[in-house]
């Protein structure tokens, strides 16, 4: 069932944590709503206004926020773990620590985000802008970073282990300690100047 305006106002309200389980709150305005460490686990925020809410510790477990709005939200320590953010805005969210195991972010916004020690694992993100966004020690093994930017991106002691990074933008990025061993990329990767993906253990792939 979806909420009215007014049952959503009195919900938020209530004392935290909610339990909002499989609630249809898609197309909601939660814009800087308090929600820490609350229980979203396959709830439907499609569409839904998160700007600059506070969703820190939350479980967002299968939860679908596709083109959901949460730029400059909290989202640290929140675990989405499968969850579905294809075409969601990110631009300068909170993402520390972030659980995105095996999360959907096809094409998502991610422009200045920070994700330092961010489990990023499996998690596909192919054609997502990450321009800019703080990946230092992000755990990016066998993620799907096909055709994304990731100019002046911080990869600093980032592990790509095995990531698809084919067609990816890493000019001006900072790979500095960062795993690429395995890495798939091909011709129209884009590495900083003078990088030597070779020397890195990367793999050539067309």
């Amino acid at each position: 069932m979806q909420f009215s305006p007014e049952e959503l106002d009195h919900l938020l309200k209530q004392p935290a944590p909610l339990r909002l389980i499989k609630a249809d709150l898609s197309g909601a305005n939660l814009s800087r709503a308090a929600l820490s460490r609350a229980n979203l686990i396959k709830a439907d925020l499609t569409g839904a206004n998160l700007s600059e809410a506070d969703l820190s510790e939350a479980k967002l477990n299968e939860a679908t926020l596709k083109q959901a709005n949460l730029s400059q939200a909290n989202l640290s320590q929140a675990d989405l773990f499968d969850a579905n953010l294809s075409e969601a805005d990110l631009s300068g969210a909170n993402l520390r620590g972030i659980g995105l195991l095996w999360a959907n972010l096809l094409g998502a916004n991610l422009c200045e985000a920070q994700l330092n020690d961010a489990m990023l694992s499996h998690a596909r993100l192919s054609s997502a802008n990450l321009g800019k966004a703080d990946l230092s020690g992000a755990n990016l093994t066998e993620a799907d970073l096909g055709g994304v930017d990731l100019s002046g991106a911080n990869l600093l002691g980032a592990n790509l282990f095995r990531a698809d990074l084919r067609g990816a933008n890493l000019a001006t990025s900072n790979l500095t300690g960062a795993d690429l061993s395995m890495v798939r990329y091909n011709r129209q990767t884009t590495w900083p100047d003078n990088f030597d993906p070779q020397a890195a253990r990367a793999v050539f792939e067309e």
